[in-house]
This record gives structure tokens, sequence and C-alpha cells, in this order.
């Protein structure tokens, strides 16, 4: 064969390619490059957002940390979201501070805008932002909003109110069932029936608006099938938010509980896909106390809850993205206390609840910090930039430094949804 060309073989006699042949390899070669390029850019189908409110990257490496120390070596041991390829970095200031709250942290995550603290789903002049979830709804996907705490908290309800006041929580509440999202989980209400509990229940204006009302685990399982559009709590009279996971009990329900539920309810392989945000709030609330122990549990139940849409993105490989984040950082935690290079994290072993579960154990919960030589700036939040990581479809623009509101603009790119504020 001469060098430099390229020719067929017939019956053993080498032929000049034609005109035909060279156009027809020029197409196939094309057609191949082109359809690997679609493959890698391809539209997420499957999305799933998580919040952990209040986690830093110092409690992400402590959780890690604890985990090799209970092996009884030195170093840390992956959750189920550090393993991912894609890792970022996100600054969270609000409009009015460079410490942001979680309902303006929550509205940045949620529309793509920053507010004022304490505001929710409004800009400072109270003029309503559209969170990402509403164009997603509108696009054929199905949506869904979960969390461990109440579900007219600061961060869920940032993904579907508006609010001037974040603590408005029954004029938040009553707008849920407007939304026609198809699942809502997690704790229920702060105030069902108003400030004052003489107005009607939120629970009747949900049932009302065509959602499935699933009070505990056995109510679900029984009303799942043929229901449109659900609600799923705790068991009847329990209004607040979900238990610790240190404090957890035999029939207590769980995010991971919740976030099965979600994905069982809103798959369908013949829909469209769905978008699903949940949040693990309660990391927040345990580093307020600066609870160390109770902390890392929330982390550890977060990242089981992570691990269900790991198992999913598994599954559909090439449909599915997953983005963990977190709103601010609470409590300004260090992995190291006081003077010298140590740490005794065994310490943690002497602690087998919450503060919020034992009040009176405030003096001894800090003994415990300090002998373990875990640090704490704050009971309140702090300015740092907290983590981003991603994985599957699309996940290759959350690398990098960016700010929270353009992690709502990237999931709704990496959906091919169109999202802008009017």
């Amino acid at each position: 064969m001469t060098k430099g060309r390229v020719y067929f073989y017939k019956v053993g006699r080498a032929v000049r390619p034609t005109l035909f042949n060279r156009l027809l390899t020029i197409l196939l070669i094309g057609i191949c490059i082109f359809g690997c390029t679609q493959n890698r850019n391809a539209a997420a189908k499957y999305v799933f957002y998580f919040i952990g409110d209040g986690m830093g990257l110092s409690h992400v490496s402590l959780t890690e940390v604890y985990l090799a120390s209970q092996e009884g070596r030195i170093g840390s041991n992956s959750l189920s979201f550090t393993q991912f390829p894609v890792f970022g970095l996100a600054t969270t200031h609000s409009v009015s501070n460079i410490i942001t709250e979680s309902s303006a942290a929550g509205t940045a995550l949620a529309t793509g805008e920053k507010t004022n603290n304490n505001m929710l789903g409004t800009r400072p002049d109270s003029t309503n932002l559209r969170s990402l979830a509403y164009p997603i709804h509108e696009a054929g996907f199905a949506v869904g909003i979960t969390t461990n705490v109440t579900i007219d908290h600061a961060t869920p309800a940032s993904f579907y109110a508006n609010s001037p006041s974040r603590s408005d929580y029954y004029r938040i509440a009553q707008q849920l069932p407007q939304t026609g999202f198809a699942f809502f989980g997690g704790g229920g209400f702060i105030q069902p029936t108003g400030r004052n509990g003489d107005l009607p229940s939120v629970y009747e204006s949900i049932a009302d608006s065509g959602y499935t009302v699933a009070r505990g685990v056995g109510s679900y399982q029984l009303k799942k099938e043929g229901a449109k559009k659900m609600f799923y709590t705790q068991d009847p009279g329990i209004e607040d938010d979900l238990p610790y996971a240190i404090d957890r009990r035999q029939g207590d329900l769980s995010l991971s509980m919740v976030v099965e539920a979600a994905i069982d309810f809103l798959y369908d392989p013949k829909g469209k896909g769905f978008f699903l945000m949940s949040e693990g709030g309660k990391i927040d609330w345990s580093a307020h106390s600066n609870d160390a122990k109770t902390t890392i549990m929330e982390v550890l139940d977060f990242s089981d809850a992570v691990s269900l849409a790991v198992a999913f993105y598994e599954k559909h490989p090439h449909e599915t993205l997953i983005v963990v984040t977190a709103d601010h950082e609470t409590g300004g935690l260090s992995l190291g206390a006081t003077s010298g290079y140590t740490m005794y994290l065994d310490a943690l072993a002497d602690q087998t609840c919450s503060l919020d579960a034992d009040p009176g154990s405030l003096q001894a919960l800090r003994q415990i910090n300090q002998n373990a030589r875990i640090g704490w700036t704050t009971n309140a939040h702090t300015g740092a930039m907290v983590p981003v990581f991603a994985i599957g479809a699309g996940s290759s623009t959350f690398g990098g430094k960016m700010d929270n509101t353009d992690i709502p603009k990237k999931i709704c790119a990496a959906m091919g949804v169109t999202f802008t504020q009017e």
C-alpha cells in the first residue's frame, strides 16, 4: 500500500476509494463523533438537589475523621457524596450581610437571586421571585420537596413560597397546595392552624387541592397507589421535625425513608423525569447547639439519604444528575481546639443523645467537646464558603468556585430548562 494513501481491497487487489466511499467514511466518522458528544452532553432527566443545612467543609471532614476513628485508625472514610468526581466551592453572602441566614441562602439556592436576611423567595423590595422548581414543573418534570425539619421551614419553603418574613409560617404553608408539585415530605407544620390556632387547617387545604395526605409509613404504603400528588409526613399527632438520628427510635420517620418514598413516587419510566430537592436541616440545628456528636450523626444520616440517589444514578448513569451542597456553615466548627496538635474522638462515645433530648446535659456536652478537641467559634452562622459535590449528566459545570446563585441556573441548564426571573 502506498504510504499516506487509503485503499480498499477487493478480491486481492487494491482499489482507489471513490469520492462516494470517501464521503461515506467521513459521514460515518461524523456520526460517531456526534453521537459520542451528544451522549456526554445529554440533558439530565432525573435531578437530585441535596442541601445540608449548615454543613460546612469542616462538618464533612469531622464526620469522615470520626468514621476512621471508629475503626481505630487515624485518617478519613469517604461519605457517599465526597466520592463524587466534581468538587467546587460556593460563596453564601446575602444582600444584607456577609453572614447569611437560611431563608436568604435558601432563596439564593432556589431562585438564583440574593435577598436580605430573614426574607424568603422575595427580593429586598418584597417583589416575588420564582424558584427553579416552577419552570421545571412547567416543563413537564415531576417535582418533589423533602426535608427532615418542618416543610414550612426556610430551606424547603424557599422552593415553593414567597414571604417578606420567613416567620410567617401559616402564610408560607398555605402556598404549598397551590404549587401542584407532585411530592412533599418530611416534618409537618409549625403553625398548621395559624399563629393563634384559629384558622383553617393547612392539612385540609392540602387535601382539598387534590393531595393524598399520608401520615406515617403504613399510611403511605396504603395510599400511594393511585395517588396523583402526595404529602407524606409523620404519624398523626406529631407536627414537629423528624427526630435527630442520635435520638431516633424504632418507628420514627427518617430523611432516608422520606427520600426513598419520594423516588418511589416520582419515578415513572415513561415520564419526562423528575427533580427532587432534599434538605438535611438538622445538621444546622445541632451545630447551633455546638453539639458535635449529634452533628456527626446528622451528616451521616444525610449521607445515607444521598446514597439512595447514588443507587438510582447507578441504574440511570447517563440521565441522572446529583448535586450536594449547603446553604451556609454553622458554628465555626474546627478539627482541633486549645493548644497542641491532638484530637481524641473516642471521647464522643460518652454521648448517647442530643442536647435537645437532654437540655440538662449542656455542661457535660461542652466537656465532651473539649475532651475530643473539637472547637466552635459561634452558636450562629459564619460567612465561610461551602462545598459543592456533583456527579452525572451536566455535573462538570459544578467544579471550581461559584456563587450560590449560580447553582440553580446550572441545574436548569443541565436539564435543558429555561430559567429566568421576570
